[in-house]
């Protein structure tokens, strides 16, 4: 898992080209122009989820992880926590689905604060509990979820 503000974005350049690509979107788009949804970079490859909701308190959020993408998650607006652990310390709860390229787990995890203009960067071996309020109080967010495909 990384964490960072978007303003060191090219620290992570050298990681791959998609999340080179993916990054610069983030810094350089405004969303505020955007409707929620699905917005394809490069197909299936490489594909943003503009999404709006409120933060919910830390026992109703769900532990989850992914195989063929690699999330980053990106605050517009607001804040929120998000969870992160290694899927091996986890258990599962609900069996991956490849489908949907999903699946569930519980345990414990340790905590970040993401605030706007930050990020958290997933990878496959990182489960992940995102939307969570901070100090139990339902925020507005606006967030961007990039998917890249993991290869």
């Amino acid at each position: 898992m990384i964490f960072d503000t978007i303003t060191n974005r090219s620290t992570y350049a050298g990681i791959s080209p998609r999340i080179k690509t993916a990054l610069e979107y983030l810094a350089k788009t405004d969303f505020s122009k955007m409707e929620d949804g699905r917005h394809d970079l490069d197909g299936n490859n490489l594909f943003a989820l503009l999404q709006r909701y409120d933060s919910i308190p830390k026992e109703q959020g769900k532990w989850e992880y992914h195989r063929k993408y690699i999330d980053i998650q990106y605050i517009v607006e607001g804040v929120e926590q998000i969870g992160f652990q290694d899927i091996g310390k986890m258990t599962d709860t609900v069996e991956y689905n490849p489908d949907k390229d999903i699946a569930f787990q519980s345990g414990e995890g340790n905590y970040v604060t993401v605030n706007k203009n930050s990020f958290c960067i997933f990878f496959p071996q990182d489960s992940h509990k995102p939307k969570i309020a901070v100090s139990n109080e339902s925020a507005k967010v606006v967030k961007v979820v990039i998917k890249i495909k993991a290869d």
